[in-house]
């Protein structure tokens, strides 16, 4: 008797809703293939999105089997099966961390159901190969069965919101890193411009005098105070409510999971991870995570102001702004030949606004839960691991490729300054207004430096000193006009 072309491919599944041909070499089954068909949304699956949700997954179904083998509750008739049944998980979970198991999970990130299909396509592939540690076969489903074993104890309530926690935690490290790289960019230039006076702007017009060190300073603090943002928030995803189960009773749980099941995924993740203060908070409210995502709009929006400004300072070069040159990294037209453009500051803008629009979806999606649960954990999965991703590549190719290369145009920002009238707001104190006046109108109408009129004009200041070259390198001093400097 000769087997068919479809029995040699497919295996039959059935569930609550009926049978399913199932790849025969799978590891999923029937329910993450339903997903998989329902949410035929953006193509792209959790490994491509998320790989780190993956292997939040296995740490958490890890540190579970592991409890519920001590406990004996994987086969309470059977010791040696039930800790048969624990050893075949626990090595089916470190497979999956490897990654080995990542083309297995089939089901589009944009899914509904508060991620219950992610959640039984991780179980069905941890069955499975548990099954097949054991002996079995794929399909069979004995003597692991996915929502009995893997999955003892818990709900998608409980294990979905964790799995957002671990993963956030663990690519936080890197976006911090990138966020303090980017600081610390800007800190070597400070110190590096510390002497470079430019003309300082208010509303897009001439104000006083700065030093290109002071402003990049400023960038650097201001990002400084964002990354500590970040970092507060962060604290708060160290609470778990995993062993709530499906509301926060922990029904269907041991009382000696919680507990035990946090120590464990604390000992395997190496986070210092805590019990919730109160498990029926942590299923149905996620502040905690519009939080981090709020923190992370602070960096876009840090970023925002501070590409804009470069991006202005190095305009032109020639016929705009031109006061600093950042580094060319391609050429920038198809048509106008010499024409670099500010690639990566442009990057940035697009980067900010992706980051605050996904700040947005988070924060609507974090205010819909309603009574005991909020369904909508697949979206912020997505969304907040998208803004670190962008975050922690981004600032790092910024801070390397561009920030790291930017050179001041001495030549342009001396020539403004000799030329600007802003010198006189520095001389104003010292020689008075009505004489500041005087300069500046022989500098606007015969096209001399402020130094040249203020020497012509034989000026002595409030203070009985004459207003000569002198005088004039002492009040016009990078130090004199960049502090406080009456008296």
């Amino acid at each position: 008797m000769t087997t068919s072309v479809l029995e040699q491919e497919f295996r039959v599944e059935s569930d609550s809703l009926g049978e399913r041909n199932v790849p025969a070499n799978a590891y999923y089954g029937i329910q993450a293939l339903r997903g998989s068909e329902n949410f035929p949304i953006s193509g792209i699956t959790p490994p491509q999105q998320y790989p780190e949700a993956i292997w939040a997954f296995s740490q958490i179904k890890k540190a579970a089997a592991q409890v519920n083998k001590e406990l004996g509750l994987l086969d309470p008739t059977n010791a040696e099966l039930n800790d048969k049944i624990g050893d075949a998980l626990i090595q089916a979970c470190d497979e999956m961390a490897d990654g080995r198991y990542n083309d297995q999970f089939i089901v589009d990130v944009y899914q509904g159901g508060t991620g219950t299909s992610n959640h039984m396509n991780c179980n069905e592939i941890l069955s499975n190969r548990a099954n097949e540690l054991l002996g079995g076969q794929k399909g069979t489903y004995t003597p692991v069965h996915p929502n009995d074993h893997p999955n003892f104890g818990q709900s998608t309530n409980d294990v979905t919101p964790t799995v957002l926690r671990l993963t956030f935690l663990k690519k936080h490290p890197a976006l911090v890193a990138s966020i303090k790289l980017l600081e610390e960019t800007f800190a070597k230039k400070a110190i590096e411009f510390k002497d470079v006076l430019i003309c300082g702007r208010t509303h897009m017009q001439d104000a006083v005098p700065l030093t290109l060190g002071q402003q990049f300073g400023a960038y650097g603090n201001a990002l400084t105070d964002a990354r500590l943002k970040v970092e507060v928030a962060a604290e708060n995803l160290h609470y778990l409510g995993l062993g709530a189960s499906a509301l926060g009773t922990g029904l269907n749980s041991h009382k000696e999971y919680r507990p035990r099941v946090v120590k464990y995924l604390a000992e395997y993740t190496g986070l210092p991870l805590k019990q919730a203060k109160d498990y029926f908070q942590l299923t149905s409210s996620f502040g905690h995570f519009s939080d981090y995502s709020a923190a992370m709009r602070s960096v876009a929006i840090e970023l925002e102001k501070i590409t804009q400004d470069i991006k202005l300072y190095s305009s032109g070069p020639k016929t705009a702004i031109g006061e600093i040159l950042i580094p060319s990294l391609q050429p920038g037209s198809s048509i106008m030949p010499g024409k670099v453009n500010p690639v990566l500051p442009e990057l940035m803008n697009q980067l900010s606004y992706a980051v605050q629009g996904n700040d947005l979806t988070i924060s609507l999606c974090c205010q819909n839960g309603q009574w005991q649960l909020n369904v909508m954990m697949p979206m912020i999965l997505t969304k907040v691991t998208e803004s670190q991703r962008w975050l922690t590549n981004g600032l790092r190719e910024y801070a390397e490729r561009c920030i790291a290369g930017i050179e001041p145009n001495l030549e342009f920002i001396e020539h403004r300054m000799n030329y600007s009238t802003i010198l006189l707001t520095a001389l104003n104190p010292f020689i008075g207004y009505a004489n500041a006046a005087k300069i500046a109108k022989k500098v606007l109408g015969e096209g001399k430096t402020v130094r040249e009129v203020a020497l012509e004009l034989d000026i002595t200041d409030k203070f009985g000193i004459k207003l000569d070259e002198a005088r004039l390198n002492e009040i016009l001093s990078v130090e004199s006009m960049t502090q406080p400097n009456v008296g």
